[in-house]
């Protein structure tokens, strides 16, 4: 088998508050091929951002990465020195956050921040860096890319300054993208054209992606695989075919089951009672049991993620369909 471009094993990311250690990320394992995009879901407070950020290292006290590996390359990223970090981030690994009005300077334009990235990572002339910078505005969509190099953020809308981050993300093509819930705030035609851009942006280039979301319909659209995350922990993972249309974790079932559809008119939505539940007070074992329906007593155990492959696995005592297959607890 082929050595993933990104293999994260048993990540465990905790806060150490004086209510006590919130274990935002508890034991995350995934994989990621080049060129593929992975859709990471789940409610808020599931733990996908921090995963996302501590990836990178980028967790900022008091919380810190307390186990696990994350191998980049074959590199494990977990322990390695800041100098370390800093000429991997943006290079090789590119992030683009929710919000770009907090990454991008609203004091500098446009122009100016752009070329100060390639040169960060890259000896080359500011000629050179600017030229790069137009051609990367070009490429996701903005129109008069030198007129807009010299704009500041506010002049820009919403939409065209999530473009402005993903162009910036992609300056020195990197080999991943993590992009934490970048399109959340914007009306449905912009994100289609973003879904669409990232898309062919993946396929021509080859880097491969990770995409934060709560939204299924998002995933559904953009993503080769999905991994499901609830409580800190990834609870199903498979194809997007295979999650969409075959769900094993009844969590991932409630998740789908609660977005509207063309495809049943007539029948009402339902509903995942009760709450996402605090981290610091999680119950024992499965921490979806006080809302599962399909809860048993054996679901006080906390059961392994396991299943039909590596890819294809689910963290479930009672899986959604176990009944035809016979592999009920």
């Amino acid at each position: 088998m082929t050595e993933p471009l990104l293999r994260v094993d048993g990540l465990k990311t905790h806060f150490l508050t004086r209510a006590g250690t919130v274990k935002a990320v508890d034991g995350v394992s995934l994989r990621l091929d080049r060129g593929e995009i992975l859709g990471l879901v789940g409610e808020s407070g599931s733990g996908k951002s921090v995963t996302g950020q501590s990836i990178l290292g980028l967790v900022d006290p008091p919380g810190r990465v307390v186990g696990g590996r994350v191998l980049f390359r074959g590199e494990d990223l977990v322990g390695a020195g800041e100098k370390r970090l800093r000429a991997i981030r943006g290079r090789r690994i590119a992030m683009i956050f929710q919000d770009p009005m907090m990454t991008l300077n609203p004091v500098l334009s446009i122009g100016t921040q752009m070329v100060e990235a390639v040169q960060a990572h890259e000896k080359v002339s500011r000629a050179e860096a600017w030229e790069r910078s137009r051609r990367a505005l070009a490429r996701v969509g903005i129109a008069s890319p030198d007129e807009r190099l010299a704009a500041y953020p506010h002049q820009f809308s919403g939409g065209m300054r999530q473009r402005v981050a993903i162009a910036i993300a992609l300056l020195h093509s990197p080999d991943l993208i993590i992009a934490d819930e970048p399109t959340t705030a914007l009306d449905v035609t912009i994100q289609a054209q973003i879904l669409f851009e990232v898309q062919k942006l993946c396929r021509e280039t080859g880097t491969a992606l990770i995409w934060v979301t709560h939204d299924l319909a998002v995933v559904s659209a953009l993503a080769d695989r999905v991994a499901v995350m609830y409580a800190g922990r990834v609870v199903e993972t498979g194809t997007v075919a295979e999650i969409i249309g075959t769900p094993r974790h009844p969590y991932t079932r409630g998740l789908l089951e609660s977005v509207p559809s063309r495809n049943r008119r007539g029948v009402p939505l339902r509903s995942i009672p009760g709450m996402t539940p605090s981290i610091l007070d999680l119950p024992e074992g499965c921490a979806f049991r006080p809302r599962c329906d399909r809860s048993t007593g054996a679901c006080a155990v906390m059961p392994e993620l396991s299943g039909e492959r590596e890819d294809r696995a689910w963290r479930c005592w009672n899986p959604v369909g176990a009944e035809a297959r016979g592999d009920a607890a």
